[in-house]
């Protein structure tokens, strides 16, 4: 088989395995919490948001930038984790291949 056509194989092969991890990326989540626990943040592995939770007590309207603020540094670290997470599962995938040019 012409080194073209293994390439190909390669390719289709590699596109597959991207497509389940993917996938699977969707359903696996991780979670991360702010302000002593008091925000709960939980991601998924594809990038979004699956759900915020917040304490009741914490929700004094006075303190509504300090919860604002927790809010965003708990989804900044579960985008975060759920992104190192993605990057290998996607790196395992990809690993085997080498390109010309490439690397």
């Amino acid at each position: 088989m012409s080194s073209i056509g293994k390439l190909m194989k390669q390719a289709a092969r590699m596109q597959q395995q991207m497509e389940q991890v993917q996938a699977q990326l969707a359903l696996r989540t991780v979670e991360a919490t702010s302000g002593g626990g008091a925000v709960k943040v939980t991601a998924k592995c594809d990038g979004t948001i699956a759900s915020i939770k917040i304490d009741p007590q914490a929700l004094n309207p006075a303190d509504a930038q300090l919860v604002e603020d927790m809010i965003l540094t708990a989804a900044n670290q579960a985008l975060g984790q759920a992104k190192e997470i993605s990057t290998a599962e996607m790196g395992k995938v990809t690993s085997g291949l080498s390109l010309p040019g490439f690397g």
